[in-house]
Formats: C-alpha cells, sequence, structure tokens
C-alpha cells in the first residue's frame, strides 16, 4: 500500500506548540512520515524542530526535506542525524539535495553531482561511526555509532534521479504533479539502479505535490507553483506537456523572492496564471483532487508526500485525509 506523508515549514511567525500538536494530530490520523523545510532565509531551524518532534511523537516517520551538504558540512550534518537517530530509533529519514532556497540567496551555487554522490557515501559513514578521509585528515563524528538512516536523494532531471538510482536508498521526486511525467522520473531511478547492479525496486519512490481542495484551491496553490515555475526555468529539456508555459517559467524565475519561499502571500506568486498552477498542483473541488491524486497512486509509488502550505494547515490535513480515505478505502 502506498504510504502518506506530508512536508511542513516551521514559519517565523507560528510558536512551535502549534507546529507539534499538528503532526501530532497527522500521526494519531495515519500519516506515516513528515519531512521539515530545511530553508534557513525563510523558515525557522528545521533541525530543532525535528528534535522536538522525535520526543513527542512515537511512530511517524520524521526527517529533513530537503537538506544539503553546502550550508550543513557533511560532519554537521553526520552529527546532526546521528543525535536525532538517537532519540527515535528506527524513525528518521535523510532528505538531501544540491541546494536550492538555502544556497542561492547567499551566492552559492548546488553542489557538483560528483561531490553529491562522495558526501552521500561520507555521510553515511560518519553517521555509523566509522572514520573517514577528508582533505589530509581522518576524522570520526563523536556522535555516530547509530545505524544510517535511508537516505533520499531530491531529484528532478535525469542526472540527480540517476545519481539517486545508483547511491541512495530513496528518492524524493520532484516536479509538476503529471503521472506521466512521474513515470519517465522513476523508470530513469529503476533503470540507473539496474545500472549500477541493485534491484530496479531496492530505491524507494517518494512523489511529491501539493494540493489545496476547494473551489478557490488554485489560490492556495499559488505559491508552490511559482516555486516549481521558477525551477522549472532550469531544466534542459521541458515535457512536452509544459513547453508552452516558458515564458512564465522565465517570469517567475525573475521575481522569485526566496524570503517569501512557499509564503501563500507572496507577491511573485500572483504571477502564476490558473492555467499553469493546476497543471503543476493538485487543486479544486474534492473530485477533482481525488482523481487527480488516484492518477498519482497509480503510477506506483512507494510514497506520496503532500506539502501542507501555510494559513490553516489544520484544515489542509482534513481535506487531505479526506481526499486520501476517498481514493485508497
Amino acid at each position: 500500500m502506498t504510504e502518506l506523508g506530508i512536508s511542513v515549514g516551521w514559519s517565523p511567525r507560528e510558536e512551535i506548540d502549534r507546529v507539534v500538536s499538528l503532526i501530532q494530530v497527522a500521526e494519531v490520523r495515519g500519516v506515516d512520515a513528515c519531512w521539515v523545510i530545511d530553508s534557513q532565509l525563510a523558515m525557522r531551524d528545521a533541525f530543532t524542530l525535528l528534535a522536538v518532534l522525535a520526543r513527542e511523537t512515537t511512530r511517524i516517520q520524521l526527517g529533513p526535506g530537503v537538506t544539503n551538504m553546502l550550508t550543513r558540512h557533511e560532519t554537521v550534518l553526520a552529527a546532526a542525524l546521528a543525535t536525532l537517530e538517537h532519540l527515535a530509533p528506527g524513525r528518521i529519514l535523510a532528505g538531501i539535495g544540491a541546494g536550492d532556497s538555502a544556497v542561492f540567496p547567499i551566492g552559492l551555487q548546488p553542489q557538483r553531482i560528483s561531490d553529491l554522490r562522495t558526501g552521500s557515501r561520507r555521510l553515511r559513514a560518519l553517521i555509523s561511526g566509522s572514520k573517514v578521509k577528508l582533505g589530509q585528515s581522518q576524522i570520526r563524528v563523536a556522535a555516530g555509532g547509530t545505524p544510517a538512516p535511508p537516505l533520499y536523494i531530491a531529484a528532478s532531471q535525469p542526472r540527480m534521479l540517476a545519481l539517486a538510482g545508483e547511491v541512495a536508498d530513496g528518492v524524493i521526486v520532484m516536479g509538476p504533479a503529471n503521472p506521466d511525467s512521474f513515470r519517465i522520473q522513476m523508470e530513469t531511478v529503476r533503470n540507473a539502479a539496474e545500472a549500477a547492479g541493485r534491484d530496479r525496486e531496492s530505491v524507494r519512490i517518494d512523489l511529491w505535490v501539493t494540493m489545496a481542495v476547494g473551489d478557490s484551491g488554485v489560490d492556495s496553490v499559488r505559491s508552490w507553483a511559482s516555486a516549481q515555475a521558477r525551477w522549472l526555468s532550469g531544466w534542459e529539456s521541458l515535457p512536452a506537456s509544459l513547453a508552452r508555459f516558458e515564458s512564465e517559467f522565465a517570469r517567475a524565475a525573475a521575481q522569485y523572492d526566496f524570503a517569501d519561499h512557499l509564503s501563500v502571500t507572496a507577491g511573485h506568486a500572483v504571477g502564476i496564471s490558473d492555467e499553469l498552477a493546476l497543471e503543476l498542483a493538485v487543486a479544486g473541488p474534492v473530485a477533482k483532487c481525488q482523481e487527480r491524486l488516484s492518477e498519482i497512486i497509480e503510477t506506483g509509488p512507494d510514497r506520496v508526500t503532500v506539502s501542507l502550505m501555510s494559513g490553516g494547515r489544520e484544515r489542509r490535513l482534513d481535506d487531505l485525509l479526506s481526499v486520501w480515505k476517498g481514493v485508497t478505502a
């Protein structure tokens, strides 16, 4: 059965008790995993929240979704993940990527794929307590010695998807909420796993979408769509179904304000057309959302993760679980 995950950010305007309560409710109601956004300019600290959640929940899987090894050096990240694994054994997930909203605004470029490959291997070794060579030194993280949490690489384009298939335990598949696109991305991961001598099905696949239920749902997903559009502007080749939006992607990239990353009130979101928002996200009446989500589940992922946008997230969680129950019952 396909698992259900949620993705949340901890807003600077939000008290931690409210976020913890939301995740506790999600756990009780059957949500399998919670990813916490790591974007230091737009959100409160992800690992602080994860540590509290590790103590205040009992079943739900938890992890940064996603962090990177540029703003968090791999030794810092290894110590943090090993500590979380100590607090919640067997429930931690490690979501990492090349770097996006945490990286671009401070003048850095995303991590190269070759560096992400070697860094991922060192990260696992450090968490497990092994020594690794870094520069001219052999180093060990004192907090290490725990089992390394499953490593998920966030990917959208072929080279990153192939890297996930080669070295990761799982892949967070990012992109438009389009079943045909997801199928192509998933096949890329599985082909790369097979080429690396691994079982094609050994890499867990987590498809990420966002959803807003109701006749005005499109307004709630514009911010997510603007982030996706900015990101799609850099794709080497666009899916045929999205080629007509190329000018919107370029405009979104030029107008994007990282300080309002994923905020539903972000000014840059207003430039996204209804047509594009509905292409990139799941939005609309209950029946329409159920239809779209059912099509996504039928592609065969291990988990579908839905980003809970800010502004009434308790209601958004209710809406999500109602739609999910209608699709999976």
